[in-house]
């Protein structure tokens, strides 16, 4: 029986893989974080998307118990600003659309419209509760989906500060039985047969395990370093591999907070904007080859902080792309160790839920069985790779292409059938069976906002649609303005709603 699972590295990655494990086999499985204080873990403000609810579910803790110690507020879209053309924007919310006769409202408005600046405002509800700047959740606790078709997707997920999520992990998992070593690791011995037997540490000597985890972040430490498996690189598709950060004061109670990511796009790539409760989280984007780390942090400031001089900024050098197989003889890899895919769609939180998730699915026996652990590889390769493709969708269909960057960004390759998936759907929108294969956290309706409103590409309308009626698409078309009147009336402000949870 595997018995002692030993964590390397703390962070938002080794203390979300320690409480879940922790919560999903309870005493019967010894965990262990080995974390460094001389290390600093990345730290700025995190987005996430909506399955992180399935983890807070897991591990047994409520919004008003982890939010307000975390800076934490809510996310309803990502607004993309500037990727058609400067002075644009669209939002990509966490809403499907509804069908009808077989058809998604995507598919109607094509055929009954179609103008590209108009799509999210005519068929989605919560672009405009974000312009609102409306909360997820009524003063009574209660969901805005109340007045969304049924079968909707769920309606939001998080902004947080992950330095201070991390430090409410490690407080709830060591009192849960999590053993934290505050220590170095000095040396990674191996048996005979290459596996990890155990860590040589600075201050507590010899630690054992069984199973150890490797959350070290781009280090790499005993997956790349120890093991040696191949990092393979996605920079041919997604070269951006840098970005500069702040954190910006602001004051809330003026300026409210908007429920939402925007994520800006710049002359070398993008910025993101975070709103936390208390403050701004800002970021560049870049990719090396087109801007320097002082270019990149001047135009930060200017966009994001002007006037404010004193903000220190934190300069991270991004590997992007994924290890071969992220789980090696007795070692798995999870969080940036495993693998990155720049922070544009919110997926590092994403990584890190999903990799401790098949964990516990592909954990091993005393035979070690290897098929388990081609399981895990596979599932982990394919969640990364279907999300690079994603992303490379995001710069191949931006209509923008006005600076070296952008131009770039339509000759680049692409990714192993993605150029034809794009042919295809120049002709029908993308479905279920066009999109990326296998699982990788995003439904056909997020290609679909994307592609249309990216503008790069036409989409010609459904021909089998002149042949439907259109009755009921065209009464829910009308009937959208109703249902963002009910909502903006009855929501409250996400500052209002945040205020009471933290007071």
């Amino acid at each position: 029986m595997i018995r002692n699972v030993v964590i390397v590295g703390g962070g938002t990655a080794g203390w979300m893989t320690a409480t879940y494990l922790n919560k999903a086999f309870g005493d019967s499985v010894s965990v262990t974080v080995v974390e460094s204080a001389r290390v600093p873990t990345i730290g700025v403000g995190e987005a996430t998307f909506s399955t992180i609810r399935h983890f807070f579910a897991h591990i047994g803790v409520e919004e008003h118990e982890w939010m307000p110690g975390c800076s934490a507020s809510y996310k309803l879209a990502i607004k993309f600003e500037n990727w058609r053309e400067p002075g644009t924007h669209f939002y990509h919310p966490f809403e499907r659309l509804p069908s009808f006769g077989g058809f998604d409202l995507a598919d109607w408005w094509l055929h009954l419209d179609g103008k590209v600046a108009e799509f999210d405002r005519r068929c989605l509800v919560i672009p405009a509760v974000c312009e609102a700047q409306r909360s997820p959740r009524r003063l009574d606790g209660s969901l805005l989906t109340g007045t969304l078709e049924h079968g909707t997707q769920f309606p939001y997920a998080y902004h947080f500060d992950a330095a201070l999520l991390a430090k409410y992990l490690t407080r709830l998992g060591t009192a849960r039985g999590v053993r934290h070593v505050l220590d170095d690791v000095t040396e990674v011995r191996q048996d005979e047969r290459g596996w990890i037997s155990h860590l040589v540490t600075a201050g507590h000597g010899e630690i054992h395990g069984d199973l150890f985890v490797d959350c070290t972040g781009f280090r790499g430490l005993l997956i790349n370093q120890v093991l040696g498996e191949e990092f393979q690189s996605f920079e041919d598709v997604l070269p951006n591999n840098r970005a500069v950060a702040l954190r910006v004061p602001r004051d809330m109670a003026a300026h409210g907070i908007d429920p939402y990511t925007t994520a800006t796009a710049m002359d070398a790539g993008w910025i993101w904007t975070i709103p936390l409760y208390g403050r701004v989280g800002t970021g560049y984007v870049y990719s090396d080859r087109f801007c320097s780390p002082e270019e990149a942090e001047a135009t930060l400031r200017a966009f994001a902080a002007p006037g404010m001089p004193e903000l220190e900024a934190n300069h991270i050098r991004m590997r992007i792309g994924r290890n071969r197989r992220s789980w090696v003889r007795n070692c798995v890899a999870i969080g940036l160790s495993s693998g990155f895919v720049e922070p544009l769609e919110s997926t590092g939180i994403f990584f890190i839920q999903h990799g401790v998730e098949q964990l516990v699915a592909c954990f091993p026996g005393e035979t070690w069985d290897p098929a388990l652990a081609d399981a895990y590889n596979a599932r982990v390769a394919g969640v990364m790779d279907g999300v690079r493709e994603f992303l490379v969708l995001h710069y191949r269909a931006a209509a923008r292409d006005d600076t070296p960057y952008w131009k770039a960004a339509k000759t680049r390759a692409l990714p192993p059938g993605l150029e034809r998936r794009l042919e295809s759907w120049r002709s029908m929108l993308p479905d279920a069976a066009s999109i990326h294969p296998h699982f990788h956290g995003f439904e056909p309706y997020s290609w679909r906002v994307m592609l249309i409103g990216l503008g790069a590409q036409p989409v010609a309308a459904l021909p089998a649609l002149a042949h439907a009626d259109p009755g009921p698409a065209l009464a829910a078309l009308d009937g959208i303005p109703r249902k963002i009147e009910q909502l903006i009336e009855e929501l409250p402000s996400c500052y209002a709603y945040l205020s009471r949870l933290n007071h």
